[in-house]
């Protein structure tokens, strides 16, 4: 069930309603109602998938039970590498299967030998690398007792399968959402106003920002041996706010819905494309992911506090990892590695954390020297978005290549061009309006409240009204696929 759809306009009154009119004299029933809408939203996809996602809740469940009943080290190792090997068990699976089988077939062609295996046509669960992370950190959580093994299993099912963040995160911790699970709720009309603002402005991102980039940057890139390097270039910006505003605004539509059902998730974006340099954006961006990877795998491996040698080594692990966690293709890991590339050089002169506030934080203007490292930042992460769009590898080199010829002074152009010219001041007024509020969780959190209610509804309709007016076919969230 996609967000920006009419199903879902459906579902998310019938659910709010039963929630808050019927069932609210109850925790229990609440929280047995998440559970039993979760499974719904998800089985809308394909119902086949929710005995995977049941099975992933019973074996991590028993395990932290199980954790809460033991000390003895050996046992508990055991019951950890139980949860590990099965999450990670069926995501390799169904995510990496195809992928490992086929650089297999290549190497031993390479060697000299024909490897007879034939790849299966697999079906990727979607969210699976989403709920699969959010399970795990709740058994290592319980494991290095950080986390109190739950007892209550509806409320566990409801933390894992928690429909508005389970197909596309954020990638909520089990000690910040599985809590909430045991303490009555309240509705409150100012919490759920909050709520409904970020369900706007993240639909306004997907559909207005997000689906009109995707109409030129598929174009530019699935014609890209035809096009001049401007055209190439225009291609590249278009897909970087196309991603940005497809998985950003399917995060605000997560929270803000969270939110009208009495839920606090973390944030996820915080204006990203305001860094003034890598480590910042990676500090902005895809929040929930980045500091699992942080907490779970870089400090683990030793994080920054060895030698040089080891520095180097956990950054380009975890920036590859990152990568393969987006997909089963090589232009993932490149692109991570790029990252890496990018992310280095301030770590070796401990620059990495010399950005950590909002950038202009008591200006209206960012300064020369600040503008500038937003330029040179935004440069390279789309330069690293075209490893992360291409088909392979060689695509993305030809995409480049072409791209820093000589036509890149060029006017853009292409077939149909002229349509774009309507998407720019739009982005325009976008990455205004996302400068105005980048102090704030999200960008109409209080952008209208000193307004008159005649303005702010006048804002709200234009909003609702250009979502309506520039939807077309329903388009899946990009990240669906990871």
């Amino acid at each position: 069930m996609l967000f920006n759809s009419l199903d879902f306009a459906i579902f998310l009154p019938i659910v709010f309603i039963l929630y808050w009119f019927v069932f609210n004299k109850s925790l229990k029933w609440q929280n047995l109602l998440v559970a039993v809408a979760s499974y719904v939203f998800y089985g809308w996809w394909d119902w086949r998938f929710l005995s995977l996602i049941l099975f992933s809740t019973l074996v991590d469940y028993f395990v932290g039970v199980s954790l809460g009943k033991t000390e003895a080290p050996t046992r508990r190792k055991v019951l950890l590498w139980i949860s590990i090997l099965v999450n990670l068990g069926f995501l390799g699976f169904f995510k990496y299967y195809n992928f490992f089988l086929d650089n297999f077939k290549s190497a031993f062609s390479i060697a000299g030998y024909e490897l007879n295996a034939n790849s299966l046509n697999i079906i990727l669960p979607v969210g699976i690398s989403f709920y699969t992370f959010q399970t795990l950190s709740y058994t290592i959580d319980v494991y290095k007792d950080r986390l109190e093994p739950t007892k209550n299993f509806i409320s566990f099912a409801a933390f894992v399968s928690f429909f508005p963040q389970l197909v596309a995160g954020p990638i909520e911790r089990a000690s910040n959402l599985l809590p909430q699970f045991y303490k009555p709720r309240k509705f409150e009309y100012s919490q759920g106003v909050d709520g409904m603002r970020q369900i706007l402005w993240g639909l306004f991102k997907k559909v207005v920002i997000a689906d009109n980039c995707a109409v030129y940057a598929n174009h530019i890139f699935e014609n890209s041996a035809d096009m001049s390097g401007s055209t190439l270039a225009l291609g590249a910006v278009f897909f970087t706010f196309q991603i940005y505003g497809d998985f950003s605004g399917y995060s605000d539509i997560a929270i803000g819905t969270a939110r009208i059902f009495g839920f606090k998730l973390m944030q996820n974006f915080a204006f990203p494309y305001f860094s003034r340099d890598i480590a910042e954006f990676w500090r902005r961006w895809h929040i929930s992911l980045s500091t699992w990877f942080r907490d779970y795998l870089y400090i683990p491996l030793g994080g920054s506090r060895g030698g040089t040698w080891m520095k180097v080594r956990n950054t380009f692990i975890i920036f590859m990892v990152s990568g393969f966690w987006h997909g089963a293709n090589w232009t993932f890991i490149v692109w991570g590695a790029l990252n890496a590339v990018y992310f280095l050089p301030l770590l070796l002169t401990n620059k990495n954390r010399q950005n950590m506030e909002v950038v202009a934080e008591d200006s209206y203007f960012p300064s020369l020297k600040e503008f500038g490292q937003m330029t040179l930042t935004f440069g390279l992460t789309v330069i690293a978005w075209v490893f992360f769009r291409a088909e392979n590898i060689g695509h993305a080199i030809s995409y480049l290549g072409g791209m820093f010829s000589e036509s890149l002074l060029s006017i853009p152009y292409y077939e149909g061009i002229g349509y774009a010219k309507f998407l720019i001041p739009l982005l325009a007024i976008f990455i205004f309006i996302e400068w105005l509020e980048r102090r704030n969780q999200f960008a109409l959190e209080k952008l209208l409240l000193n307004q008159s209610i005649f303005i702010r509804l006048a804002a709200y309709y234009t909003i609702a009204f250009l979502i309506f007016y520039t939807a077309g076919e329903e388009q899946q969230f990009i990240y669906f696929q990871f």
